[in-house]
């Protein structure tokens, strides 16, 4: 299992932060990987809604990278899992109120089957990153 964890402290409410992490659309802002992204079904930024995106792979190639929200809970928790593309991990934000602002956590888990298990440090290293990019959510939240 590969697994990782960060968080920030955001300057805005949990109600801005759920807000904009909920609305799949604006992950082009905060996630550099993301080259494309559209609401594809289900309830837009609820549970059951699908994104397709397209992401940056290997050797500059674009991948699929499809996700569906499987939990929201307002201000409090965004949950979803990878629906399309080779790696499909499953993640989650969770979001308390802080003196100041909100606390964020993005938390990512995959089970590694087929080639992955092969790859392990890459995969690893690639969670690592994306996680970290909870840094450009809160710069993006903070202009």
């Amino acid at each position: 299992m590969a697994a990782a964890e960060y968080s920030v402290l955001v300057r805005r409410t949990p109600e801005d932060v759920y807000a904009f992490l909920a609305d799949g659309l604006n992950n082009t802002v905060w996630r550099p990987g993301v080259r494309s992204v559209a609401h594809a079904s289900g309830p837009a930024g609820r549970e059951g809604a699908v994104y397709s995106q397209r992401i940056a792979g290997p050797g500059g190639h674009e991948i699929d990278g499809d996700y569906e929200i499987t939990e929201a809970r307002p201000g409090e928790v965004l949950r979803f899992h990878v629906i399309a593309g080779p790696a499909r991990p499953r993640g989650v934000f969770l979001l308390r109120p802080e003196p100041g602002g909100t606390k964020v956590s993005f938390a990512l888990s995959l089970e590694p089957t087929g080639f992955l298990k092969l790859m392990g440090a890459m995969v690893q290293k690639t969670m690592d990153q994306e996680v970290a990019q909870l840094e450009n959510l809160k710069a993006a939240l903070e202009r």
